[in-house]
């Protein structure tokens, strides 16, 4: 019976799949996994249906298996539908596999199972383990046994860069090969390079390789002393350097260029000291150091600046000016006491604030200039010409000012009605009837 029946499946066209009550779908898995298959019946007329293999093998007629392959199980039959399923999928089961419904006539419909394989092995290969700033290096990205083939994509860090790949087949599989040529800086130094792999048959597959660059000296010079502000004479200087590389620096030295190291410059490993400086210390301090990859320096120009300028305070001298006369009607004349210079002038030198004025001046950029003790007389001589002037007008003010003044000792006489009354009338007599003038200076 079972022969039978093959013989008119052989009969069938299985090559049409429209315009017929049977329904499936293609199957696509993954090495390994579990592929079902589904034979459906649209209107259902109690036809008998079938499964067969690529090979023509019925694996399923109605509930019941004849083939001896346990890797096929009855999922569901029903007169509407039957559901195989087929575990642990190998590339030997990718291939049609038939649905037939015993009607007059018979129908029958192919299904397509893919299967997907994997890469088995992601490899990067690096030619130069360890390599130098600035070199180009080559690496190479495998992607071994996959189906289909793979495609690679190359990642430094975050930012994506462009290889260039190879497919090579054997037999149903492929094996792809991505190149990348990286030109590497000292920045790279750590950084990983990331080989991605995208199939359809895995997610996040990747490997990568950390680089390794070798670089010279980074050199770097401060000052520690002064913190900030200038050098000046007479002040002390201390300079460190610091230098950062791969592999870390193991030479590092002082020099000063084009000009002997000055005999006073002390110099401890990474520390430069000058205790006191003066104007023969200008010029450029070089810090050197130097590793198997190369030799970096860095240079500190020094300038001395003259020390901060304070102006002492006058020192007392005793001057004495030209007497002033002035002038008055009984042509009595005074003379004023005698003015020491800066003696009375309260606190001059505070005043004028020129220890502040060269203070401030001497924070500006460019040289300090010494204060002119020429200009110091200068304003003093301007000062003492005003008090000269001061005391003129003060002279003129009150010769104008003067005025006669009658003493009491003539009161009875302003009511005399001509000038002999008033002498006969006066109190006191005429003894007192000459003027007592005063005068207020």
């Amino acid at each position: 019976m079972l022969m039978f029946c093959i013989g008119q499946l052989l009969n069938l066209d299985t090559g049409n799949r429209d315009g017929q009550n049977l329904v499936t779908e293609d199957v696509t898995v993954v090495e390994g996994d579990v592929a079902t298959i589904s034979c459906r019946v649209k209107n259902s007329d109690d036809s008998v249906i079938q499964l067969l293999n690529p090979n023509r093998q019925t694996i399923y007629f109605r509930d019941f298996r004849p083939l001896k392959d346990s890797r096929f199980q009855l999922v569901n039959f029903s007169n509407s539908e039957l559901r195989v399923s087929l575990t642990n999928v190998s590339i030997s089961d990718e291939g049609r596999y038939f649905c037939q419904l015993y009607t007059d006539p018979p129908q029958e419909i192919y299904t397509t199972i893919t299967v997907l394989v994997p890469p088995r092995n992601l490899v990067i290969d690096i030619q130069k383990e360890i390599a130098v700033e600035g070199e180009e290096i080559e690496l190479n990205c495998t992607a071994m046994a996959s189906r289909p083939a793979t495609t690679i994509r190359w990642f430094k860090g975050n930012k994506e860069l462009t290889g260039k790949s190879e497919v090579e087949q054997w037999s149903d599989m492929y094996t792809v090969t991505s190149q990348l040529l990286l030109k590497v800086g000292r920045e790279d130094d750590g950084v990983p390079v990331i080989c991605l792999v995208d199939h359809p048959a895995v997610k996040d597959l990747q490997t990568q390789r950390y680089l390794e660059v070798m670089y010279k000296p980074q050199v770097r010079v401060s000052q520690n002393y002064p913190v900030q502000g200038l050098t000046r004479e007479g002040e002390p200087l201390e300079l460190t350097c610091a230098a950062f590389g791969k592999p870390q620096p193991t030479d590092m030295r002082w020099l000063r260029v084009d000009d002997e190291m000055p005999q006073h410059v002390v110099v401890s490993g990474s520390n430069l000291l000058i205790s006191n400086l003066n104007k023969t210390d200008n010029g450029t301090y070089r810090c050197e150091a130097s590793n198997a990859v190369g030799k970096s320096h860095a240079d500190y120009m020094l300038f001395v600046y003259d020390p901060p300028t304070t102006i002492p305070p006058p020192t007392t001298t005793t001057t004495t000016t030209t007497t002033i006369p002035t002038t008055i009607t009984d042509t009595t004349a005074t003379t004023e006491p005698a003015v020491h210079g800066f003696t009375q002038l309260p606190n001059s030198a505070e005043e004028l604030d020129y220890g502040d004025l060269s203070d401030s001046r001497a924070g500006e950029e460019g040289s300090i200039r010494s204060v002119d003790h020429a200009v110091v007389g200068g304003v003093v001589a301007v000062v003492v010409f005003a008090m000269l002037c001061l005391l003129i007008i003060l002279g003129r003010y009150f010769a104008r000012h003067k005025g006669t003044y009658f003493t009491h000792e003539a009161k009875g006489a302003d009511d005399a009605a001509d000038a002999d009354t008033a002498i006969i009338n006066a109190e006191g007599g005429q003894n007192n009837s000459e003027e007592k003038k005063e005068y207020f200076i």
